[in-house]
């Protein structure tokens, strides 16, 4: 397994991560995505430990807060061999103060956080959306207190804009807070939005991905073709209004593409889709979802090697969506002596 710097962080993460999100099985369709329990998912972090996994990612709204309580139980006795990872702000509960990133909000979901996890520090707290609500003065004051308090050590955001996440480090660095240094977004063959404002940020100001979904809401996965019905047993029969968007025609050109790459190098088609992603600029580490030991131990198969450039290329062309203004000025060679430098994979050397 590769470990790879969390942004500009000291703290190192392998390149997959394990994402917890099925643990559980409680609550509404969209936090509930499996209902993997304790003996099952000790056994899955059983493998995931064997092959080198140190980043594990849960979420208090996933399950209710039951995926963060099995995972709790599943590595206790080994909290110090692993990188803990949770996320707070969406809704978990009526009262009008059981949402949001806002003082009272965060201070009573982090010590809930910790009652279920079993544990007196958080590795990596991510704020799950954007709180437009509350000042974000009043949520970093808040978070850089827990960081000195010993109950996080290092802060992430998930699911932000450009201008929230660079307004949030821009008021951390002029007040003197602790500072995002992970970025949980949503990044994947058929939804690579990401590079265009995203990416260049987390290049700049030192934010790492934690990519979320790389799979594209399972559309990646292999089952999918052209002129053929979803397989049955699809989460997408079910899920499919909660997946973010996709031009079907675009789809299967990416697939296509997956395809013909998984033929020569005899990997499965979500190893290259995976593999594809470990080598992009700013991603630190890539989240992936198991229900069974047999499906972790497929996905965990998309590390150790690397795609040549030439393959890396004809998925390059498959997944190409041109981007929206601003953006795309600066590729058609319009802005071209003001351009940002080429963005290179992860690893490559620009000229």
């Amino acid at each position: 397994m590769e470990y790879r710097f969390l942004g500009a962080s000291g703290l190192k993460v392998s390149a997959l991560g394990f994402g917890v999100g099925t643990f559980g099985g409680k609550g509404p369709l969209f936090s509930a995505w499996g209902d993997t329990g304790v003996a099952e998912a000790t056994r899955l972090i059983d493998i995931a430990l064997d092959a080198g996994v140190n980043f594990f990612d849960t979420a208090d709204v996933y399950s209710d807060g039951a995926s963060e309580s099995i995972l709790g139980a599943a590595i206790k006795g080994r909290r110090d061999q692993v990188i803990v990872s949770t996320k707070t702000s969406l809704r978990l509960g009526d009262g009008p103060n059981d949402a949001g990133a806002s003082r009272s909000r965060l201070l009573k979901a982090i010590d809930a956080s910790l009652g279920r996890l079993g544990t007196d520090y958080i590795d990596l707290l991510q704020l799950h959306a954007f709180d437009a609500h509350t000042p974000v003065e009043e949520t970093l004051y808040t978070l850089d207190g827990l960081v000195r308090a010993g109950k996080i050590r290092y802060l992430g955001a998930s699911n932000f804009s450009g201008w929230q996440l660079m307004k949030s480090l821009a008021i951390a660095d002029r007040r003197g807070y602790a500072r995002h240094v992970a970025h949980q977004a949503y990044y994947s063959l058929i939804g690579r939005d990401y590079e265009w404002e995203l990416m260049p940020l987390g290049l700049d100001q030192g934010v790492g991905a934690v990519v979320w979904s790389p799979l594209g809401w399972g559309r990646l996965t292999g089952k999918i073709r052209r002129g053929q019905p979803l397989p049955e047993g699809s989460r997408l029969h079910e899920t499919a209004a909660f997946a973010p968007p996709v031009d079907e025609e675009r789809l299967y050109r990416v697939v296509d593409a997956l395809d013909a790459v998984a033929g020569e190098t005899g990997r499965s088609v979500p190893q290259v889709a995976l593999n594809w992603l470990l080598q992009r600029p700013t991603v630190a580490t890539v989240l992936i979802g198991a229900r069974n030991g047999e499906q972790l131990e497929q996905n965990l198969g998309a590390a150790g090697w690397s795609l040549s450039p030439q393959q890396i290329a004809l998925l390059d062309a498959a997944s190409h969506v041109t981007p929206p203004y601003p953006y795309y000025p600066y590729w058609n060679g319009m802005f071209s002596e003001l351009a940002p430098p080429p963005v290179a994979a992860q690893g490559e050397a620009t000229s």
